[in-house]
């Protein structure tokens, strides 16, 4: 099973880039989006040309802001979404798929903002987000992909000094947070494999960032520890365009 996560920073915009080519190209049997900043109706229609998918939306209340969708060729038990606990101001952050033998977590986690103004309530999201992993992986192992909005270790961002609890991303309280979730025994699976690979996964739109490779990671593959030993592969890949995020895969035996 290969399962691809990517943020798309707005599905209307990145449609209009290759991104259905892209996905044809990579053929995942799972897309998970993030931040596709439409409706569920606009976030429909503007995948429809997938139509080997049932795909499924979690829109935020604002308009043009946050969402996920789920895309998947083999339909889940069940879905759930903001409508748990986890996502309790209908931000469109979080979609569940429930299989037979796992569960997928599709996030999209808030960001601290510009100014550090939304840490609060990014450490408040973190803890309610672990304790839901919790309650689930009880139940059966998961994956937890999407975009995390924290770079965790100093080898997942270019300038890791220069951000250190300045930058949104990059604050102790935001790392702590991905502590306690690999402290809670989910893996951090691409880093499990590659341990000492520079790799990033969002670069800024600013300052031709992405030509230079100032990058971050903080786009995730978490997955319970008693799946590991599954795993096939874990992969970053740049070589798609369109946001100012790269699709990341995962391949396991399920």
């Amino acid at each position: 099973m290969r399962i691809v996560s990517w943020n798309v920073n707005s599905i209307r915009a990145i449609i209009k880039k290759d991104f259905i080519e892209s996905v044809k190209k990579m053929d995942p049997d799972i897309l998970c989006l993030q931040e596709t900043k439409a409706t569920n109706t606009d976030t429909l229609n503007a995948l429809l040309a997938l139509n080997d998918y049932v795909t499924y939306s979690n829109s935020a209340d604002r308009k043009g802001y946050s969402g996920t969708a789920l895309l998947t060729k083999n339909k889940p038990l069940k879905i759930t979404d903001s409508a748990y606990k986890v996502d309790e101001d209908q931000e469109g952050r979080l979609i569940c798929a429930e299989f037979p033998n796992f569960y997928l977590i599709n996030i999209y986690a808030p960001n601290a903002g510009q100014t550090l103004e939304r840490l609060d309530y990014k450490k408040n999201w973190n803890s309610r987000f672990l304790a839901y992993l919790k309650k689930l992986d009880r139940l059966k192992p998961l994956i937890a992909c999407g975009d995390f909005n924290v770079a965790h270790r100093p080898i997942d961002l270019k300038n890791d000094k220069s951000n250190y609890n300045k930058t949104a991303g990059y604050t102790q309280i935001e790392i702590d947070g991905m502590d306690a979730l690999i402290n809670a025994n989910f893996v951090d699976s691409f880093r499990y494999f590659h341990p000492n690979e520079v790799a990033y996964t969002f670069w800024s739109y600013r300052f031709n960032a992405r030509d230079k490779n100032i990058g971050w990671r903080i786009d995730y593959f978490l997955i319970s520890e008693r799946l590991i030993n599954k795993v096939k592969s874990v992969k970053i890949h740049p070589e798609f365009y369109g946001s100012d995020h790269c699709p990341i895969s995962l391949e396991i035996d399920l």
